[in-house]
């Protein structure tokens, strides 16, 4: 089932996430529901705040970054098959240079700038199988994750903007929030006029 999309200025994308116990009932078929909605919605990254629940769960599928003609063959050949799930992640360490990336997100959509982040980490997490992993990520792969990672803590790509950039955004932000933008995917926004 197709989810809506929760917009810029929902106090769910704000909130840190719980952990998920693990007698939550049908995990998989939310699971199967994020799936489903990152993919309508042509997104590589889908986080549990985003269709409205404050979990600590995310999808990723990065196999589009893998046609992308500017990384190195490694990189594509990694990314090509890079599709995960990630329960209760608790990222233990960032590290490396901080390199800029251009970003969007679902939530908040026909925005996309330049964000930096830490090109390695390393994460512990639940799979779908309920198996305790934790694992090394480096470019790309990592960016994803903290992106994702990000809306699991409460925070969104444009937190980490510049004062001035966030104020050059602003109006565009408002008009997100209150349904003031077309978008070619089902969302669900905070500030709508019910009377549409």
């Amino acid at each position: 089932m197709i989810l809506p999309i929760i917009a810029y200025g929902s106090p769910v994308l704000k909130r840190k996430a719980v952990d998920i116990p693990t007698n939550y009932e049908d995990l998989d078929g939310l699971i199967k529901n994020m799936w489903e909605t990152m993919y309508e919605a042509n997104g590589v990254g889908l986080a549990a705040p985003q269709v409205g629940l404050s979990l600590r769960l995310f999808v990723i599928d990065a196999s589009p970054f893998g046609e992308d003609d500017e990384l190195s063959t490694e990189e594509k050949t990694l990314l090509s098959g890079f599709k995960k799930v990630f329960i209760n992640p608790q990222i233990i360490e960032e590290s490396g240079e901080e390199w800029p990336f251009n970003e969007g997100c679902l939530s908040i959509p026909d925005i996309r700038e330049d964000v930096k982040r830490k090109d390695r980490l390393v994460i512990k997490y639940q799979n779908s199988k309920g198996e305790e992993l934790t694992e090394i990520y480096t470019g790309l792969a990592a960016r994803v994750i903290q992106h994702e990672y990000d809306h699991i803590e409460g925070v969104l790509f444009t937190d980490k903007l510049s004062p001035l950039k966030k104020r050059m955004l602003k109006g565009k932000l408002t008009a997100i929030s209150k349904g003031n933008i077309s978008v070619d995917y089902k969302m669900k926004f905070p500030l709508q006029s019910k009377k549409r």
